[in-house]
Formats: structure tokens, C-alpha cells, sequence
């Protein structure tokens, strides 16, 4: 990322820095080349589910239904998630310049930021920086002369964090209301307005400039062993530097944690941390020392690396009271539509701030496990899915703060 280089919100600054550089060469190579540089990279997606993104622009580009689109999911919503927006804010030309490249690729004429209603001055640049390249000619009816048009605008989400999830977001941009989409189909063939889309996050889209220009075998070699690229980390919570870290994938943990971010606090130690903001649950301090930051190894202890942000608990944290206003959130940004989530999420926050039934600890894990497997089975989309990982973790790696509440409750 080029967050810390001066001027990169500026068409002049971003210019000077190479920038639009890599869509003149997509632009001569055509996009076939194009969406085989951006396969050979192994680039995933980097707004949770990882998908190849090389593999979803083929997917788009092989349907022959127009009109195609470029979604940008940019509704940041996950808490403990702010990277997306620094990327915006201080490198936002990026962005635009790898959409304009997913466009050539795909086919695709038109492209939308869905943008988070919580970033005012975010939407204010983004507006500036489109006006100044369309002037420039590198939007348009005629992208650099070259006969390619694409069109891109902004649409601002409602605060809403169901739409996070692509077919919400899909909804909610049709002006319909943001409930998800059963699949299949998927977006790839069936997404903004019935017509083949792509939906690819703000990092995702960010990075692919540089892998035009610097080619795939640099984008692989910035990850560590067998892992390809690299990964941007919001790190906040109890923490002596918290902020966004660029990591390359398979950096170990407490590389992060304590030779980057300096440690816990004086006098405290780590008790544990989230992973992909909320919805991957915690990891206890048991496992911390030996993880990596990629997906096999954290998807192996039950979570998942997800948009990247992790939260930090020291010793000092009550884990039930964490893991009861996780889910509290969980329960009221639910959208309502399928009652595995809408009543799962209120249950199970009942469960951990002691409303229901006073139960022994065998009962109260009873239920929850129930709970917890309806809801994975049966929800419609992932934040039902995501939600029991708060209390499967809790249970995994807390069982006596979870005794010690039920036994205080009885």
C-alpha cells in the first residue's frame, strides 16, 4: 500500500508516483492477459471470503449478458475494521485505477463504490478524485483515447452492517431492501440488476495496479513461506500501538503483536483476540504463540482471518461480558430474514448476560451448542453463520469464566 506517500489523494501526486501507469499497460495487453497476470499472482479476495480473484473476473468476463459491473465493497462495517477507509483516504486513486482495470477485464462499462454512510469525508474525496480523472480523460466514454468507456459512481450505504454481505449490498444498491440472496446463482452471473458483476473489496481492488506493473511472481514473493502477498491488519484494543500494519501472509502472531505493535500494556498480559473483527471469534492466549496470520492455520483453530481485524483483550477483560456485547451486536444488526439468525443471535445473548433460565454449566452448554448448530446450518447468509463463533470460542478457550457466571446465576 502507499498510504504513507504524500500526495497520493492527488491526481498530480498519484501521477508522479507512477500512477495510471498499470492501466495503460492492461490497455495494450488486452484483458485476457490481464485477468491471467491477476490469476498467476494467487491475489484472493481480502474482504473475508478469499476467493480467487483471477478466477471471479474469468467468471464475468466468459458470461456474454450486458450490461457487467464493478461493485466495490467499501461499507466497512466489521468492527475492528478500518483499513479500507485509510486506503480511500489516502491512496484513493489506487482504487480507482484497479477498478477501471477490472472493468477492462471483465467487460464491464460500469463500476460503484458502495460507500459507508459513516465516512462523510471519504464520500467528499472520493467525489473530487472521480470529477479529476474523468476530466483527465481516464473515465469516460473514451478511457485514455483507447476507445474503452467506464463509467464509475459512488453510492453511499445506510449504516446498515448486513450490507457487508455482497448480496445485502447488491440489494440495497438496486434501492431494494438489504436482505441477502439465496445462492446460486451468484453474483458472477446473477448480481447488480440480474447482470454479471463483480464484487471485490477496497484492497482487493487497491492492489492490483501493482501487480500489472511489478508482475505476479513479485506480488507471490511478499508472502512468507508457501503464502502469496501481503495483508493489511487493523490491530486495536489492548495494544501499545494499535493502527494498520501491511503483514506479508504467514507472518507469525506475536511478530505482530510484540515486535510490531510493542505488547500488551505495563503490567498486563494478552488474554486473547478476535480475528476477522467479530466474526471469527476469539483465540485464546493457549494457542496465540503458535499461529500464523493466514487462513489454513487459523481456519485449523476454528476462526478465520476474514477482512482483518483483530482486537486485542488483556488479563484484565471479562470474556463473558466480551462475548455477550459481541453478540448483542450480532443480534441488532441482524436483518430479520431468516429466524435461525433473527432468534438465534437474541437467544444467545440472553444466554450470556444471565436473562434466560438460570441453568447448571452442563444445561447452558446444551443450549448453546444447540443454538450455535441451527444457526450455522440454517442461516442465509454469513452473519448467522459467523455469530456462533463468539460462543463455540468463549466455551473453547474460557470454561471457567463460563462456570464461574453460571454458577453465579444459579
Amino acid at each position: 500500500s502507499n498510504i504513507r506517500k504524500k500526495g497520493h489523494n492527488t491526481l498530480e501526486g498519484y501521477q508522479d508516483n507512477g500512477g495510471f501507469k498499470a492501466l495503460e499497460s492492461s490497455l495494450k495487453a488486452g484483458p485476457t492477459r490481464v485477468i491471467e497476470v491477476v490469476t498467476e499472482s494467487k491475489l484472493a479476495g481480502r474482504g473475508g471470503a478469499g476467493f480467487p480473484t483471477g478466477l471471479k473476473w474469468k467468471a464475468v468476463a466468459e458470461c456474454d449478458r450486458h450490461p457487467k459491473s464493478i461493485v466495490c465493497n467499501a461499507d466497512e462495517g466489521e468492527p475492528g475494521c478500518f483499513k479500507d477507509r485509510a486506503l480511500m483516504d489516502y491512496d484513493p486513486f489506487s482504487l480507482i485505477e484497479g477498478m477501471i482495470i477490472a472493468g477492462l477485464a471483465t467487460g464491464a462499462q460500469r463500476g460503484f463504490i458502495y460507500l459507508r454512510y459513516e465516512y462523510p469525508e471519504t464520500n467528499i474525496l472520493l467525489e473530487r478524485c472521480l470529477a479529476e480523472a474523468e476530466e483527465a480523460g481516464l473515465l469516460g466514454n473514451n478511457v485514455l483515447g483507447s476507445g474503452f468507456k467506464f463509467h464509475l459512481y459512488i453510492r453511499r450505504g445506510a449504516g446498515a452492517y448486513i450490507c457487508g454481505e455482497e448480496g445485502s449490498l447488491l440489494n440495497s444498491l438496486e434501492g431494494k431492501h438489504p436482505f441477502p440472496r439465496n445462492k446460486p446463482p451468484f453474483p458472477v452471473t446473477h448480481g447488480f440488476e440480474d447482470k454479471p458483476t463483480a464484487v471485490n473489496n477496497v484492497e482487493t481492488l487497491c492492489v492490483i495496479p501493482h501487480i500489472i506493473i511489478k508482475g505476479a511472481e513479485w506480488y507471490q514473493s511478499l508472502g512468507m513461506g508457501e503464502h502469496a502477498g501481503t495483508k493489511l491488519i487493523s490491530l486495536s484494543g489492548d495494544i501499545k500501538q494499535p493502527g494498520n500494519y501491511e503483514i506479508p501472509i504467514g507472518l507469525p502472531l506475536k511478530t505482530l503483536l510484540y515486535d510490531w505493535a510493542g505488547g500488551p500494556l505495563d503490567g498486563r498480559s494478552i488474554q486473547a483476540v478476535t480475528m476477522a473483527g467479530l466474526s471469527g471469534g476469539f483465540l485464546g492466549h493457549q494457542i496465540l504463540d503458535d499461529l500464523t496470520l493466514d487462513d489454513p492455520c487459523i481456519r485449523s483453530h476454528g476462526s478465520f482471518l476474514g477482512a482483518g481485524g483483530i482486537m486485542v483483550f488483556d488479563d484484565s477483560r471479562n470474556m463473558m461480558k466480551a462475548a455477550h456485547d459481541a453478540m448483542a451486536f450480532f443480534a441488532h444488526e441482524s436483518c430479520g430474514k431468516c429466524f435461525p439468525c433473527r432468534i438465534g443471535t437474541q437467544r444467545l445473548t440472553e444466554r450470556l448476560n444471565g436473562d434466560a433460565k438460570k441453568l447448571d454449566l452442563a444445561a447452558w452448554a446444551h443450549e448453546v451448542v444447540d443454538i450455535n448448530e441451527a444457526m450455522k446450518a440454517t442461516s442465509a447468509c454469513g452473519l448467522g453463520m459467523a455469530a456462533p463463533h463468539v460462543t463455540e470460542s468463549l466455551m473453547k478457550y474460557f470454561p471457567e469464566q463460563v462456570e464461574a457466571a453460571t454458577q453465579s446465576n444459579s
